[in-house]
This record gives structure tokens, sequence and C-alpha cells, in this order.
């Protein structure tokens, strides 16, 4: 039974914490959970029945903890994760795993250096006909890919970016690139293969934020391909798609809904047996505003740390898509191509003034 810790109760600390809490996952339990504001850890700690801290160390020192699920603002996360590496705990922390790249290599050394495995939340992966289209292309049943495209269309009002400060900010959390959209950039490069170069603009339409809540992106493939990221936060009055196609020379698949979890086209050239059952079989996640994998995921946590097993989302596999997300804001900043890899010039995310 491995004991989890949440590090971070704020929005996103509800999913997880049911999940732990509720002994849903059959060799994992809550056992503690800490925010600096300590009202928010002491709701989760007592709907759980769990003890609660506003201060990390005093977590780690008081109660036998096996992970830690980081989950506090996104440029947090490199002083927090290497922190929790002194104890030689593992750790699960949420997307992005950073904002910079610099961040990002600092926290895998960490996680290498202390020997514990290092985690990134991509839980659409998970989803059940996302898995089905990787099985897929796992197998070459696309031939030549040609263009992949993913759609994130949902609406994100000012007072959400308003219940935080850090909302919307470059130092802390980036646009709809970074935060709703980089599960839906991760599953494109994961699905079509390594990208060569990406060209981009954005906008901030109809929100009062530094970064940006809508963009566009155009993606070459080092395999020849070619993608699309559409991703906005500007849909009104109600959130619309988070979409993903893929397109080859011999099959098309896409996946619709609000998170990609539902099966909408499985066209093959050469059918195989069980491809009339795919529209049924894999289109069965129910919602939840976070996607439909989270359940999956730590299960996947969890065998691998108990079995030693390959994790499918590590610090490397964070790395990747960050460093795309780089790219695509150095050439939103330089109105160029930008080819990778690369050294981030321009890039806004991540950046501090002194009075951050």
């Amino acid at each position: 039974m491995l004991k989890f810790a949440l590090l971070g109760c704020g929005r996103i600390a509800k999913r997880h914490s049911e999940l732990l809490g509720n002994q849903q996952l059959k060799d994992a339990k809550l056992v503690a959970v800490c925010d600096i504001v300590l009202e928010k850890a002491q709701r989760i700690g007592e709907q759980f029945d769990v003890p609660y801290f506003s201060d990390l160390d005093e977590m780690m020192n008081s109660v036998d903890i096996d992970v830690v699920t980081v989950l506090t603002e996104s440029g947090h996360h490199p002083e927090h994760v290497i922190h929790i590496t002194k104890y030689r705990k593992h750790i699960v922390v949420e997307k992005p795993m950073a904002l910079t790249l610099e961040d990002a290599d600092k926290m895998i050394k960490a996680c290498d250096e202390a020997g514990v495995k290092l985690f990134v939340v991509k839980q659409n992966r998970f989803n059940v006909p996302v898995m089905k289209l990787r099985e897929a292309v796992e197998a070459g049943r696309f031939g030549k890919l040609v263009l992949g495209t993913v759609r994130v269309r949902w609406c994100r009002p000012q007072a959400y970016y308003d219940q935080d400060p850090w909302r919307g900010t470059w130092a802390l959390d980036g646009g709809v690139l970074t935060n709703q959209a980089s599960h839906h950039i991760d599953l494109l490069e994961w699905m079509m293969g390594e990208v060569e170069s990406v060209q981009a603009m954005s906008a901030t339409a109809l929100v009062n934020i530094e970064a940006e809540d809508t963009a566009i992106v155009n993606v070459r493939f080092k395999n020849g391909a070619l993608g699309i990221i559409e991703a906005t936060t500007a849909v009104r009055p109600k959130d619309l798609e988070g979409s993903l196609s893929i397109l080859g020379e011999t099959g098309t698949v896409e996946i619709g809904g609000f998170a990609v979890n539902q099966m909408k086209v499985w066209n093959f050239t050469n059918e195989q047996k069980g491809d009339k059952d795919v529209m049924k079989k894999y289109s069965v996640n129910p919602p939840n505003v976070y996607g439909f994998g989270h359940h999956a995921y730590y299960e996947h946590v969890i065998d691998s740390i108990l079995n030693n097993t390959k994790h499918l989302v590590d610090g490397l596999q964070g790395r990747r898509s960050l460093e795309l997300i780089n790219a695509i804001y150095e050439s939103i900043e330089t109105k160029k191509e930008v080819f990778l890899h690369f050294k981030p010039e321009y890039c806004r995310l991540g950046q501090r003034n002194e009075a951050t």
C-alpha cells in the first residue's frame, strides 16, 4: 500500500484527493495534505480524515509518506520537486512539470541523483479512445502520417483567472498553451512523432491576463507530416471541445468530446477484426472536468513504483512537450519559424520580475 501526500490543495486537488482519499485505488491511500493556506489544507484533510499542514517540511517529518503529488502553481513546481527529493520520496507533479527547460533539467537531475521516480501528470494519455489510437499508431495502421490536429475550444471567463493572482501570469502559469492545451499538445507529439519546427501566433482576446487566451500553431514533424494546434479559452458562453485528429495514407481517426474522450471517426483502408466495434467499445469515459484518465494514470504510477516497471510519462517525456511549448512561445515573440532543439531567448514563460 503506497502512502500518498498532496502538496497544494487548490482547484485540481479535488480530483486527486477523491481518488486517493476515497480508496478508489487498490494499492494507494491518502495520508496527508499540505497548502501554504492552512484553510485549504484543512478542508481536504478533514474531508478525508488525514493530517493537514501549512509547512512542507513539517508534513514530511511528521507522516510516513511514500509519494508526494505536487499540485502547486506551475511556476513553483521546480522548487517543490527538488526540495522533496531530499526526503527520497517518489514524486508525481501536475502538468506542466515546469515553465522553463532549465528548471525541468534541474528537476530531472535532482530526482535521478536521489534515486526517486518522477511522474508528470498526463492523464489524457490514459483515456480509453486515446489508448486505442496509440495502439493503431504503434501498429503502423496509418501508413505515412500526413496531418495531425488538436483543437482546444474551452470557456474560461475573467472570473476563472481572478480566482488566484498567479493565473495567466508569465511567471507562474502562462496562457492557454501552457495550461489548458498542454495535454493536447503532448498527445499530438506522442502520436505524430518528433517535431522539427513550429510557427505560431497568439492573442489575448477576451480576458485581462498577461499571457494568451487564444493561439494557433503550424507544426512540421521530422517524418514530413504537418500539424495544427488550435487553442483558446475564449469560447463563449460554454466549452465546445477538446479534440485530436490523425490522418495518414491508410487511415483516419478523430477523437472528440470535451476532453479527447469520445471516438468520432475510426476508418482504415485495411479493415481488421474488431474495427466495427471500436466506436461502441472505445468511447466509454465518464464526464470529468479534468479529463478522464486520472484513475488509470494513478494505477500506472502505482504499478511502476511497486513493480519497478517503466513509467509512460517521466521527466524526460514531460520535458519534451515543455520544449515544444517553449518553442511555440519563441515563435510568437520572434514572428519566425523556430526549429527544435533550441535554447529559448525570447520566450517569456517562467520569467519573473523582482516583485513576483
